[in-house]
This record gives C-alpha cells, structure tokens and sequence, in this order.
C-alpha cells in the first residue's frame, strides 16, 4: 500500500477523471480531444519530412484528424504509419514528466509551438485552422495572465486528456483491428506495408505500446502529483521556525 502511495495520488485520479469525463460530453468533448488528434497527425507529419512530403493535415469536428503525404521510401512510410500512436503516447509520457519536474510552463511552451508549426505548415482546412487559432489563444492568455495555481491545473487537465486519449484511442484502433481489420487505419497500412503482420497484430501493438508508457509513467512515480512529502519544521533554540 505505501509503495501505491508514492506513486499514486488522489489529485491525479480526480484529474483523470474528469478528464474523462470532459472527453465523452457531445461537441466540447471532441473539441478538447483533437489536442491529442493534432499529436497524433504531428507524429506522422514529423517522420514524413524525413523522406516524403507533407502535403497537408485535417482536423474535424468529430475529433478526428487525418494526414495526406506522398509516398516514400519503403522504411519511410513504415516509420511514419506507425508514429501516431507511438508519438500520442510518448507525449503523455512527457507531459507527466514536465509536470513532475515542476516545468509547466514549458509544457506549455511545446504544445504552442506544436500548434503554431501545424498552422503555419500543415493544416489546411477552416475549422482546423479555427481550433489551432482558438487554442492557441488559451495557450497564450494562459501565458501571460495565469497565475502558476491556475497554470498548474490547466496544464495538468490537459495532460491527462492526452493520457486518457492516448490509450483509448490505442485500445479503439485494437477493437476495430479485429472488428474490421480493413478499415483499421494505420494498422490496416501497416499491414499492407509488411504483408506478414496481419491489422489485428498492430492493433495489439498500438494498444500495448499505451499501456507501456502508462506502466512506465507508474514506475518513474510520475502519477503522484500532489503527493509530494511534507518537509518537517525544526525548531532551533535561539532562531526562527524553518
């Protein structure tokens, strides 16, 4: 039980929690979840630059997202397919770890920039461009006029959207690999791009690779926000209270 203790906190549950609750309410919550959707295609967008070209990026108002590249090398394209996922993920990972050094800001600093490279390269269609606009003000107002308590909970919601959406987007894509392995997006590319690994297979992988950052993120203690040990006072004869 104590070992749970240090690496688990009640305020992380909480923000979890409603995290996942903001996710699944009708329009808001789609819009709250392409922050993890613009990751996703970002992760993509990045590997692609390496040996393909970007042409554009989508983002809609159901929460999905989709990017269009031209093709490349065969390593390429498979790197590429296979970077969503694994970027959502590690961003989480990252994420959590930025709070736990106390670096909010800076978390905030990356996402921004994140959103400013795909309004500026990639995003092409007008509600796409709406939602990098609108959340780049949040970000921005949140910059200059937050106070750190304000900066610290915000900043940790949106950590935990992308956690939350990081492994339910793993374990949707792992449903539909078995439901309908043709239409399994990445994991359907996948599989066409190595023949002997079937959709269902990178359904799984998608799906493990989540839960791996999660495991880890538990491990590193990253998940005990809040749960910092109180430091005891000392009182010295003949000097202040520290």
């Amino acid at each position: 039980m104590e070992y749970l203790k240090e690496k688990l906190s009640i305020k992380f549950f909480l923000f979890l929690g409603l995290a996942f609750v903001l996710i699944n309410i009708p329009i808001i919550g789609d819009y709250i979840r392409l922050i993890n959707t613009v990751i996703h295609e970002s992760g993509h967008a990045f590997i692609a630059l390496f040996g393909g070209n970007v042409e554009s990026i989508s983002l809609y108002m159901n929460g999905d997202g989709v990017t269009h590249g031209t093709k490349s090398m065969w390593i390429i394209d498979f790197i590429t397919c296979a970077a969503g996922y694994l970027f959502s993920s590690f961003v989480a990972y990252i994420s959590f770890w930025l709070i736990k050094k106390k670096r909010h800001t800076l978390l905030i600093d990356m996402l921004l920039a994140l959103i400013v490279i795909n309004f500026i390269l990639w995003v092409r269609n007008p509600f796409g461009l709406f939602w990098l606009a609108s959340f780049g003000v949040i970000f921005l107002a949140l910059l200059i006029k937050g106070s750190q308590k304000v900066i610290h909970n915000l900043v940790l919601l949106i950590a935990s959207i992308i956690l939350v959406e990081s492994v339910s987007t793993g374990y949707d894509i792992f449903i539909i690999s078995l439901m309908q392995p043709h239409a399994a997006g990445d994991a359907t590319n996948l599989s066409q791009l190595t023949t002997f690994i079937p959709p269902q297979g990178w359904g799984i992988l998608f799906f493990v690779q989540a839960l791996f950052f999660i495991i880890l993120g538990f491990r590193k203690g990253l998940f005990s926000i809040g749960a910092e040990e109180i430091q005891p006072n000392y009182q010295i004869e003949g000097t202040k209270e520290y």
